[in-house]
């Protein structure tokens, strides 16, 4: 018989703040981040978007990360570590501290053999590859050009010079700890070394639907008994110091284009619609836990997990399968594990990306799917695109629409797509199952299925 499992505690950094209050508080206000991205990346390159969710300002110490560690760890991990923190809290986890002088800490009233770590990534700890390659790369070409300047630099040519030489910006060394800080499994890795966690640790690197996958294995591994308690999520980060993964996405054609007012250009499922709001990165972190061992710890329960399913596309790197079949047969597949039928799901959390192609394509899936009576919604509406954190964000947002009974509007659509009932305000409903589904580049389909606990 499968063991069900629940959701006891989350944490979550965001560009709408830090910690699940500040984050759904934010939501439900309908509020977004939306700024410029930094002045200088338009130096080393002509950009078609120049809009992003930037994060707030960090103090890793507030993430519990030490100055010694901070050092050694890229910023994507440091947010992974700062939204675990939060959950394992929030799940009501007394933390006993591993060893004198130690920064570690042990889970009571969790067996560490049966507890995991289930954490997903797009891209791991690409600014740190990026910050020591540019090291690497303008350490000695800029001191060469230094020296050219003090010796040959006539007054006339000295600015001009001066300005080249301040755009030829790289960290002040090539970091020890690089191979480390660049590892995909990092963030588990140091979740699962800060708790001393020793049951399964694993990465799932699905570009964009990452943080479900995450969740999903981590909801197999507890129903099917091989943990009792799991920490699972996604986290990404972006923010290198010349614009470089900004400028990837942006010459694909995938961010927002044509936009007025900043405020209004990130637009999911309206046909005014240019591409997706990319977020400077975040990071959303669930603690899953095997219902008994919960009640046993006296856990405060968020929802329940229910169902998984993932399929593939088999199409293009790029862009979904037109039809949609594949995400179809994902959803299909994801309601029957949970034992529901389409008529079941009274709310979805959609991919919702804002870009031509996806919204149209998961539109008529759902129409075709559920009708038009099911509530839908994007939260990349109001956080921008988060990439691998994206699906853990979502799974979040769904499992506090189940328990509060509301959720937050799908900003900026004026014009939908198609004719569905997509949430325009925040007035309450009554919510029992919900779906949280995600697709990615590459082709990866996965969706979650949570349940209202009661």
């Amino acid at each position: 018989m499968n063991r069900r499992v629940v959701i006891t505690g989350a944490g979550v950094v965001s560009s709408l703040g830090i910690g699940v209050d500040e984050f759904w508080s934010q939501c439900l206000k309908g509020k977004s981040a939306v700024a410029g991205v930094p002045e200088n990346w338009p130096y080393y390159a002509e950009l078609h978007s120049r809009l992003w969710a930037p994060l707030p300002d960090i103090d890793p110490e507030s993430l519990g990360v030490a100055r010694a560690e901070r050092l050694q760890l890229d910023p994507v991990t440091m947010l992974a570590l700062g939204a675990a923190r939060e959950a394992i809290g929030r799940a009501g986890f007394a933390l006993a501290s591993a060893g004198e002088r130690s920064r570690n800490f042990i889970l009571s009233g969790a067996d560490s053999t049966r507890t995991g770590v289930f954490f997903g990534t797009g891209l791991g700890g690409a600014i740190s590859f990026l910050q020591n390659h540019t090291h690497h790369l303008l350490r000695k070409p800029r001191a060469a050009l230094v020296a050219y300047a003090d010796r040959h630099g006539a007054s006339e040519d000295r600015a001009a010079l001066n300005g080249i030489i301040a755009q030829m910006t790289h960290g002040t060394r090539f970091n020890p700890f690089e191979v480390s800080m660049v590892m995909p499994n990092a963030p588990s890795a140091a979740i699962g070394i800060k708790y001393n966690l020793t049951g399964p640790n694993q990465t799932y690197c699905v570009a964009c639907a990452s943080g479900t996958v995450a969740v999903g294995n981590a909801f197999r591994a507890i129903r099917d008994g091989r943990v009792d308690v799991a920490i699972s999520g996604g986290c990404e980060y972006f923010a290198d110091e010349h614009g470089h993964i900004f400028r990837s996405f942006d010459v694909s054609g995938t961010l927002v284009r044509d936009y007025a007012d900043p405020q209004t250009a990130n637009r999911p499922f309206d046909e005014k619609r240019s591409g997706f709001l990319l977020s400077q990165g975040g990071a959303a972190a669930l603690v899953l836990e095997e219902l008994e061992h919960a009640q046993h710890r006296g856990a405060t329960i968020m929802a329940e997990l229910i169902g998984f399913a993932e399929t593939f596309d088999a199409h293009s790197m790029m862009s979904l399968a037109s039809g949609g079949r594949q995400i179809e047969r994902m959803i299909h597949a994801a309601l029957a594990d949970a034992d529901m039928s389409p008529g079941d799901i009274d709310y979805i959390n959609a991919h919702g990306t804002g870009t031509r192609n996806n919204d149209e394509t998961e539109a008529q899936v759902i129409d075709r799917v559920f009708g038009k009576s099911v509530r839908v919604n994007s939260t990349k509406s109001l956080l921008g695109h988060t990439i691998g954190a994206s699906g853990a964000f979502e799974t979040l947002v769904t499992a506090l629409t189940l328990r509060d009974g509301m959720t937050h509007i799908c900003k900026n659509l004026d014009i939908p797509l198609l004719d569905l009932n997509f949430v325009r305000n925040t007035d309450r409903f009554n919510p029992q199952v919900g779906l949280s589904q995600s697709f990615a580049f590459g082709g990866h389909n996965a969706a979650v299925v949570l349940r209202r606990f009661s």
